[in-house]
């Protein structure tokens, strides 16, 4: 896979940024961008607000090979028909989980090429029923956006045993010979095809494609898409293509906790952002004749994952024939209809908590407790603890508070007042006796502003290795789109300059969130992370003598903001020394590759009085 990350981020959400970055402390003091400050970048296209603002899609796998498996396009259309497909039911099952698009995989590799509307370009299935029209029609009534996936991938033409595609077809239709069971043959019939949906669906939202085609990058296809369609918007899977609106990460399992899909995405904010993830626990991408079970706890928990860390979950049902889905993936969808309402606004009009967006520390808490933030868009003083797993004894959860002072926390759902503690760096919510059984969501109330933290650019960094372009003083700029980069160079030191002889308590880091988090080893791969393993950190009033280490330890391989704690001693001079990376040598992608976007340096903690 490969990352060629093109940083978006909108005008509000960066002023945003610089006012929780650039703040200055209310107490007595004791993926490329250029390495100087650039200018705001634009604005994100209109066509990309409904995925900016949605928290989920419905992805639905289905064609002439879902089970039973139709060899003739005419048959496998009446058995759809016959079966009573309706576009409302999908709609409907989209509006349960709160998908705000649909994403339809039919023209799929494995499923026969089968085209769900009437086409004009011979070469696989393609129906007399406008299904894909009646789809968009349907969506469109409720709110509710179409994308199509197109696939590039000729290798499954025969799968089945006989062929799925006719190159006689087609090459008549062109007139000239062309195979479409090679990848230039069937580049170019897909290519027809892209342009045969957009003159034929003008409502129709946009394009899921599954990785490329050379033919399609020789012809200019996207560029062509962004001229005569500017409003569609692209998406594509397992590679971050600069051209492509939104990258999609297809589902991972290893991680602890297992709903934790977060940890295997390898695209850094602000980038748009998808992950896919099939609902049922077992079986293929599409219906394979069995009812497969379905952990709502696993969903559930990927579903507040996501949205704890502004990605969209695309969550793929596996359609029957009629279009109908398996009694358990049925159930489930039923049982979000009336579990989501009551937290909504926790999900939706969000952003991940403890990266650029701002917010409280996600992750591993206390006595075994694992979470996520969200934090509120049109009100940054509005933070939402969700807790996924809870703590194995204790009534409580403590996180790190990251700097915002609290001043009242309530229950969402019941809409009681909780008790709470905050002291030390962390928060701690008191006397939980109402735990629900896949996400507890408590809503916070904190000051805008952090408190303890030195502003932005006051902070001077120097590294003992960049690489061009990704310079230290990044780290300490206030913006997130502007990296370090280490050039390779483990061992390698940061050290920061205060400016004067102050008060430092703790570091803070957000490292670059374009590698994995979680170690594979047990299936038979190292660990991808490029984060930060064995460290120590020193101090210096002249920058020129430094003592014995005040911290030597290991950083954890995690997501979001980690902290150092440095207890309370007066210095000038910080030096990070970064002995080791989590990657090892058979991983050359992360190995030694160190990314850190931004270290803040802190003088002290908020301390609100303790409610009870």
């Amino acid at each position: 896979m490969r990352s060629r990350a093109l940083p978006a981020i909108w005008t509000a959400v960066l002023a945003l940024l610089c006012g929780l970055l650039l703040s200055t402390p209310s107490a007595a003091e004791p993926r490329i961008q250029a390495a100087a400050p650039a200018a705001a970048p634009a604005p994100a296209p209109p066509r990309e607000a409904m995925l900016r603002n949605a928290t989920a899609g419905l992805f639905l796998h289905w064609g002439m090979f879902t089970r039973p498996i139709h060899k003739d396009c005419r048959a496998w259309e009446k058995a759809v028909t016959d079966g009573g497909w309706s576009a409302d039911y999908w709609v409907d099952e989209a509006k349960k989980i709160k998908a705000s698009y649909i994403t339809l995989a039919t023209f799929h590799s494995r499923l026969g090429y089968a085209r769900p509307w009437p086409s004009a370009v011979p070469g696989s299935c393609a129906t007399e029923r406008d299904i894909l029209g009646e789809l968009i029609t349907a969506a469109r009534a409720e709110g509710i956006k179409v994308i199509l996936y197109m696939t590039d991938d000729p290798q499954w033409h025969d799968e089945q045993g006989f062929e799925s595609l006719d190159s006689q077809a087609y090459s008549a239709y062109k007139g000239k010979e062309v195979d479409l069971t090679t990848r230039p043959g069937f580049g170019e019939y897909s290519y027809d095809l892209f342009f045969e949906v957009m003159a034929k669906y003008p409502k129709l939202s946009g394009f899921w494609i599954d990785n490329d085609n050379a033919y399609w990058e020789e012809h200019g296809l996207y560029e062509q898409i962004r001229q005569q369609r500017p409003d569609m918007t692209l998406s594509n899977n397992n590679e971050d293509t600069p051209i492509m609106d939104m990258v999609s990460h297809e589902q991972k399992t290893g991680m602890t906790p297992p709903y934790d899909q977060p940890s295997a995405i390898w695209t850094p904010m602000p980038r748009l952002t998808e992950s896919c993830f099939k609902v049922p626990d077992t079986g293929s991408w599409w219906y394979d004749g069995q009812d497969r079970p379905v952990s709502t706890g696993l969903n559930v928990g990927r579903y507040v994952a996501n949205a704890g860390t502004s990605v969209k979950s695309l969550m793929n049902l596996t359609a029957m024939v009629n279009g109908k889905l398996p009694p358990q993936q049925q159930k489930f969808t039923d049982f979000m209809r009336s579990y989501l309402p009551p937290i909504w606004k926790s999900l939706s009009g969000v952003e991940g908590g403890g990266y650029l967006y701002g917010g409280m520390q996600p992750g591993a808490w206390n006595d075994g407790a694992y979470g996520y933030l969200t934090v509120a868009r049109k009100d940054p003083g509005r933070q939402y603890v969700h807790v996924t797993t809870r703590p194995k004894t204790a009534g409580e959860v403590t996180l790190r508070d990251n700097g915002y002072r609290v001043q009242r926390v309530t229950d969402l759902r019941t809409g009681e007042r909780m008790r709470f503690d905050q002291r030390d760096g962390s928060l701690t919510i008191k006397g939980i006796s109402r735990w629900d059984a896949y996400d507890t969501v408590f809503a916070v109330d904190t000051d805008r502003e952090r408190e303890g933290i030195y502003p932005a650019r006051s902070v001077k960094a120097t590294a003992t290795s960049a690489k061009e372009g990704y310079p230290a003083t990044a780290l300490t700029d206030g913006d997130f789109t502007r990296y370090w980069d280490s050039d390779a160079q483990v061992p390698v030191s940061v050290t920061l300059d205060l400016g004067r002889v102050k008060k430092a308590a703790f570091l803070g880091l957000n490292q670059r969130e374009w590698s994995p988090t979680y170690n594979r080893e047990t299936f038979g791969r190292a660990e991808d992370s490029a984060r930060i393993k064995d460290y120590k950190v020193s101090f210096s009033r002249d920058g020129s003598n430094w003592g014995a280490p005040v911290r030597s330890s290991v950083l954890e391989s995690a997501r979001g903001t980690r902290f150092i704690d440095l207890g309370s001693r007066a210095t000038r001079y910080i030096k990070l020394e970064i002995e080791s990376t989590w990657s090892k040598e058979t991983v050359p992608r992360f190995y030694r590759q160190l990314q850190i976007d931004e270290i803040h340096v802190g003088y002290g903690h908020p301390r609100a009085r303790s409610h009870h």
